[in-house]
């Protein structure tokens, strides 16, 4: 018998963990969900600190620590109120925009210097955090948050298979090809119509209506947009060390950091949009 190709194993993995994922993010209680999802933020952040060329376990440990225990403070100081969640979502909305600029400064942190891994080491914690307080944020939310959270997630991962097969399809024209060689203008455009399809059937989903579709439409625009960024970037630092895949955990994928880098970029997006609209 033939060993599965990579777009199988890719599917097998997909099918097996999507199942999982979608239970913890509808059945699971907030703050149940906030502690899992912190230990697989984390795990991807590990392997950022692997890729920013922290290479002992030992500093690795003490960093991955300290990350967890900002999100421990940040549940403790927020006593009951999401105010801090909030405020926290939005530092990481700035930081995506910031990281715009890096993408644009292709080799910014690239000479595997001190103040490089400096910069890289702060970017990790600017992406992990405020992602993890946006999905706490959205999941936490009255009127069907767990379900919104559930949309949130849909949409990225809509695009990044819509753009998947849209790109070995139909690519022509390269996105970011310093960066990113195999994404093409041509999988951006049907990741965005992949993830927009799954907003609309989304909205009814989460209990919403005709009159909150055009709010969540252009939210969920930006949404697949920055977890365009967020793909990017995670791309970029990759590059500038010389690695395929964040880690090899998951099989046709990658690492785990391979498969949030996306969601890290996007949640903070759609948790913002969503306090702006209201839906």
């Amino acid at each position: 018998m033939s060993k599965p190709g990579g777009t199988q194993v890719r599917v097998i993995a997909a099918l097996i963990m999507a199942p999982a994922a979608i239970a913890a993010i509808l059945l699971l209680p907030t703050p149940w969900l906030a502690a899992l999802a912190a230990v697989v933020f984390l795990t991807g952040l590990w392997e950022w600190l692997k890729l920013a060329e922290i290479d002992d376990t030992l500093p690795r440990t003490v960093l991955l620590t300290s990350n967890l225990l900002l999100m421990v403070l940040l549940v403790w100081a927020s006593a009951g109120s999401m105010v801090l969640f909030q405020i926290v979502t939005l530092i990481g909305v700035v930081w995506w925009l910031l990281a715009l600029l890096w993408l644009r400064y292709f080799h910014f942190g690239s000479d595997h210097q001190t103040y490089a891994r400096v910069f890289k080491l702060m970017a990790g914690t600017l992406a992990i955090v405020p992602a993890w307080a946006a999905l706490c944020l959205i999941h936490a939310s009255p009127d069907n948050g767990h379900r919104w959270l559930f949309v949130a997630l849909a949409i990225v991962w809509a695009a990044d298979s819509g753009a998947y097969f849209a790109g070995r399809t139909f690519g022509r024209h390269k996105l970011a090809p310093r960066i990113s060689p195999n994404k093409t203008i041509e999988g951006l455009l049907g990741g965005l119509l992949a993830g927009l399809l799954v907003a609309v059937a989304g909205t009814y989903f989460a209990g919403s209506g005709t009159a909150q579709l055009p709010g969540v439409l252009l939210v969920a625009a930006f949404t697949v947009l920055a977890s365009v960024v967020g793909d990017l970037f995670e791309s970029l630092i990759k590059r500038h060390v010389g690695a395929k895949d964040s880690g090899n955990l998951i099989p046709g994928h990658g690492g785990i950091l391979d498969r949030i880098d996306g969601v890290l970029a996007a949640l903070p997006i759609f948790a913002l949009g969503k306090e702006i609209f209201g839906f």
